[in-house]
């Protein structure tokens, strides 16, 4: 029954948009192992937006030979960046060909230069979400993973521990961690990104765009280790305003 009025709700939603909600362009950011890809599932399933990942999008147009894809190929092999110009090429050609209204932009921009350039291709950001999760809070849960290197199995020590600490429950072999997920690689791919993002924070910010959740307004979900569901109850009803729609 429960499921059932979820999917009336959504269908709800899809109605609501044909009557005309607001068409609003989503940027939504958050550190490396902060739970973007889970917040991204639950705005996908519940707003119908159509998710634009730069990382699958670019690849997507590498194996399909596209010009754009040809083109960031020659880049990628010469182990150089993908100019802007052309993930911005891709950016507008993904938009234009999903036929949605509601686009959810993931991974670009990552810079204030390159959310100027988007705009001044028309794409403008109405919306953008910052997942503000503590990171120390990520390298406790990122650097509790251990594998099994053989098999690939994966442990982690504070939801999926071995039966023995150290040591594989099929073949009783040694666990390693790999170097990114150590304690020091994780606090730096943290600060990398943060030295990278605030000026883009601050672009979204003086505009007055954009919205930061960290989930303190439900300390009971912080409580038990469900920090992304914490976020996404603040989180919800902030887009769903800015789309004109109920939830």
């Amino acid at each position: 029954a429960a499921a059932a009025a979820a999917a009336g709700r959504r269908r709800g939603l899809v109605a609501a948009w044909a009557r005309g909600a607001r068409d609003v362009t989503t940027l939504i950011m958050g550190p490396p192992g902060g739970g973007k890809g889970t917040i991204s599932k639950k705005l996908i399933k519940d707003f119908g937006f159509h998710h634009v990942s730069t990382g699958d999008m670019l690849r997507a147009q590498v194996r399909a030979a596209s010009e754009l894809g040809k083109a960031a190929k020659q880049h990628m092999d010469s182990g150089g960046l993908v100019p802007d110009e052309l993930i911005i090429g891709m950016v507008m050609e993904e938009v234009k060909s999903s036929g949605k209204e509601h686009v959810l932009l993931d991974g670009f921009p990552r810079t204030a230069g390159q959310a100027e350039a988007l705009g001044g291709h028309g794409v403008d950001v109405g919306m953008a979400l910052n997942l503000a999760v503590p990171g120390e809070e990520i390298v406790k849960r990122i650097s509790s993973r251990w594998v099994h290197p053989v098999s690939g199995r994966t442990y982690a020590y504070d939801y999926n521990p071995p039966k023995e600490e150290g040591k594989d429950d099929v073949t009783g072999e040694a666990l390693v961690q790999r170097d990114d997920d150590k304690p020091e690689a994780v606090r730096a791919r943290l600060q990398a990104y943060d030295e990278q993002t605030m000026p883009l924070l601050e672009y979204y910010r003086t505009r007055g765009l954009l919205a930061e959740f960290d989930g303190s307004d439900h300390p009971d979900l912080v409580a038990k280790d469900r920090r992304s569901d914490a976020i996404y109850k603040s989180l919800k009803p902030h887009v769903a305003g800015k789309l004109g729609v109920k939830v």
